[in-house]
This record gives C-alpha cells, sequence and structure tokens, in this order.
C-alpha cells in the first residue's frame, strides 16, 4: 500500500513516525495531513538507504536541488559530486535530469548515493532513447519509462499531464512560449501528432503503476511564465484548472500528489497565485521553481529567485526548487550548486519564521545571544554555512593590526561597536536602577 492508503485506513507507518519525530509533531499529525492529501512523504517502496521527509503545510519549508547531466556538458561522476555537495548544504530532496546517453546509469548511482527522496522527469528519458525525435514518441514508450524508474526505486516524479492541446494557442501568444523543457515537449508531441496529452489520457494507467511502488506524483507546470509578461496568464491557469482535476483522480487512486507551480511572477502576484493553488488543487503541497521577480539579473537568480521564494514559501508553498546562479546561462557546476541550496535554505527558514512555525526561531535566537556575548565559535556552530562564516571573519580579523579582537569585529572597530556600547548601557541601567532603588528605601 501507498502511505496515503495506509493513512486512510489509520495506520501509522514507520515512515510517519520518522517526519514526526523531525517535524515536532505527534505521529497522528502526520497520518491526518497525508490522509487529507495536504502533505505527501514521497519514498518509494524499493528504497531504503533514505530517511523520509514530509511535505505540506504543518511541516517546515523544504527544497529541492535539481542535478542531472546535459547534452553537452557532465557526467556521472560530476553529477554525484553535486549530489554531495547539495546534501551537504541542506538539500532535503534531489532532482536527477539528466539527458542523452546512459541515463538510467547515471540514475542508479544518484539512487545508491543519496540519502534523500530522488525524483526524475520520465519524458526525457523517453525522447532521449529515441534521439530526440519527439513527434515519434510512442506513449506505450513513456509507460515503459515511468514503470522502469518505479522499479527501480525513483520516490518522485514530475509528469506534465495537465497540459492540453487547447492550452498551447494560448500560450504561443506570449512572449516567451513554453519554457518548461517537460512542457515543450508534450506540447510539440501534441501538435505534430494532432493528438491530446498522452499523460492525461493515459493517466489512469500511470496511476496503476505508480500506486504498485508508491510513488509521488509531482504534477508538472509545463505552462509555467518564463518571464514577468507572462505570468499569471490564461496559458497558466489553464493548466492549473486541470492539474487541479489530476489531484483528485491521484488521491481517488491512493497516490500521493504535489503540484508544481511558476515560474516568474511579479513580487506582487504571488500570494494571489499560492491562494489560488490552494483553493484549485484542494490543499496538495505545492512545489515551486523560485518564482523569480525580475528578468534582469542573469547570474544572480538564486538571489532574484530566493527573494520570491521567500514570499512563496509564507503563503503557501511547501517545497522551493532551488534557482543557482546559472540559470538562463548553462548547467551550474559544483559550486553554483552550492550557492542556489544556500539561498533557498535561507528562503525556505524566512518563510517559516514569518508563518509562525513552532520552534523556527529558536535558532535565531541563540545566535543573537551568541553575537551579544562576542561567541564567535557559536556564532559559527548556528551559522546556515558554518565555513564561510568564519572564513569571512578570519578574513576580515586578520587583515587589521587588531588580532585579538574578539570582542569587537573590524566593520566598527572597538570604539564605535554598538554591541559594546550596549553592554555599557546596559550596565549604566542597572547601576541607574540600584540607585533609584536605594533612595525608594
Amino acid at each position: 500500500m501507498t502511505q496515503l492508503e495506509f493513512a486512510r485506513k489509520g495506520i501509522v507507518t514507520e515512515a510517519m513516525e520518522t517526519v514526526a519525530l523531525d517535524e515536532n509533531v505527534t505521529a497522528r499529525e502526520v497520518l491526518e495531513a497525508v490522509a487529507e492529501g495536504t502533505a505527501v512523504i514521497p519514498r518509494n517502496i524499493h528504497r531504503r538507504n533514505i530517511r523520509p521527509v514530509g511535505v505540506g503545510r504543518p511541516f517546515s519549508v523544504k527544497i529541492n536541488a535539481n542535478l542531472g547531466r546535459s547534452m553537452t556538458h557532465s557526467g556521472r561522476g560530476d553529477e554525484l559530486e553535486k549530489l554531495d555537495i547539495a546534501v551537504k548544504a541542506g538539500a532535503d530532496f534531489v532532482m536527477d535530469l539528466s539527458v542523452g546517453e546512459d541515463v538510467k546509469s547515471i540514475r542508479q548511482g544518484m539512487l545508491e548515493a543519496s540519502p534523500k527522496p530522488l525524483g526524475t522527469v520520465p519524458v526525457y528519458e523517453t525522447v532521449s532513447r529515441i534521439k530526440g525525435d519527439i513527434p515519434h514518441m510512442d506513449p506505450s514508450l513513456l509507460l515503459d519509462v515511468i514503470r522502469e524508474q518505479a522499479e527501480q526505486g525513483v520516490d518522485f516524479m514530475t509528469l506534465h499531464a495537465g497540459l492540453l492541446l487547447s492550452h498551447i494557442p494560448v500560450a504561443m501568444r506570449r512572449k516567451m512560449g513554453i519554457v518548461s523543457r517537460g512542457g515543450a515537449i508534450m506540447a510539440e508531441w501534441m501538435m505534430e501528432n494532432r493528438s491530446e496529452n498522452p499523460l492525461y489520457t493515459h493517466w489512469d494507467k500511470v496511476l496503476d503503476i505508480l500506486a504498485e511502488h508508491d510513488v509521488t506524483v509531482s504534477l508538472g507546470d509545463g505552462m509555467r511564465p518564463g518571464c514577468l509578461a507572462d505570468a499569471s496568464d490564461a496559458a497558466q491557469f489553464g493548466e492549473l484548472d486541470v492539474l487541479g482535476e489530476l489531484v483528485e483522480r491521484c488521491r481517488r487512486r491512493g497516490v500521493q500528489v504535489m503540484v508544481e507551480g511558476p515560474g516568474h511572477i511579479p513580487f506582487d502576484q504571488i500570494e494571489m497565485n499560492m491562494i489560488r493553488e490552494r483553493e484549485v488543487c484542494k490543499g496538495a503541497p505545492f512545489y515551486v521553481l523560485g518564482p523569480v521577480v525580475t528578468d534582469i539579473a542573469p547570474g544572480y537568480d538564486h538571489i532574484t529567485s530566493a527573494i520570491g521564494a521567500t514570499a512563496a514559501a509564507t503563503y503557501g508553498a511547501s517545497l522551493l526548487c532551488y534557482v543557482t546562479p546559472s540559470e538562463h546561462l548553462g548547467l551550474p557546476d559544483a559550486e553554483e550548486v552550492r550557492q542556489g541550496c544556500v539561498a533557498y535554505k535561507i528562503a525556505a527558514h524566512a518563510g517559516d519564521v514569518a508563518r509562525g512555525l513552532p520552534g523556527s526561531r529558536k535558532r535565531d535566537d541563540a545566535i543573537s545571544d551568541a553575537r551579544a556575548a562576542f561567541d564567535w565559535e557559536r556564532q559559527f556552530e548556528l551559522a546556515l554555512d558554518p565555513c564561510h562564516a568564519k572564513a569571512r571573519w578570519l578574513k576580515t580579523r586578520f587583515a587589521t593590526d587588531e588580532v585579538h579582537s574578539d570582542d569587537h569585529c573590524s566593520m566598527c572597530g572597538k570604539e564605535f561597536c554598538s554591541v559594546r556600547t550596549s553592554r555599557r548601557l546596559r550596565e549604566l541601567a542597572l547601576s541607574m536602577s540600584s540607585q533609584c532603588a536605594s533612595k525608594t528605601s
């Protein structure tokens, strides 16, 4: 049975108990969220080397790192290095988006190495097998790939089943058209064959495969906007309405499901998008890419998207797909993977704090106490990226003549340090309080 089916029967699984422990909630609360479909625990029944992770609004916001080789760069060894870096930087999920040759072998290596749930986009391997000849993709081959990946142990799959033939002319009026790789593949196949989306028409068969292996569906947003000008349009919301229908079909079949979202969205439209997804998709966990809030900063899109991701996490998103500095420019290297993960850990945590998740501010308060006490080592211990923080401190500390500056940093120096001044002010306040008390007595 799937985690959803267990939950509906009132059976608390080991995976639910683990999630409850990690999220500081009761196992019953986890069971109820999974049973309602407002939370999922992506974990293929064949996977034994991962710790279950819960995704949903009752839990902390999670982040995903996209990995995988392209047709021109990277290979198995490179992606395993990136996987290790992503996990160490705090990724809760990883996706293998590899295309080209030897995809199955690359994925197997990542499944064996990853302690985190791993996702894929099966249509990528399908098209790779036919050398990119999209018009001649046989729907039966796509189903075969889905089955093989499920048997191999993939925990969740992005399936662009909500993009229909009727949506394509609407998208062609956009500035950027269709920017989702999976969405573009499905759209080209539909137009060339004058047929409806094979994932949509064969959805019951897809669900049979996924239910057998407890693979979580991540309903792909093939119509996600690729620039601010295309945001919140009829194509995007037309697909979202179909995703709402597919959510209900997944739940009826006992298959766990989450929904993917935009894309490029102006900051002022993020809250509306999060609310609309929650209503249309009946509270299914929302998995968003960014959103990117401005189009003018190539090379810095880990920042432009982390701004949007913070708002998304605050208003409804449960899983954030990282964006690296290489977005729109090329395949990220290992360091850019690390930077993307760090940016998104910040966004996820900020979202948790903003929505008042119990205990979410505990670490912030602890590091503030350490700063007030000039306890540098405790600061580094609590920092999101301890090595980076300590290296920056050492760099500026030893650039000055004050080698033993343990009670201030080089930003203000000893004489102008506000924290040192605050210490003196506290002492004065205590002294004044004592004097007043003695006079009163």
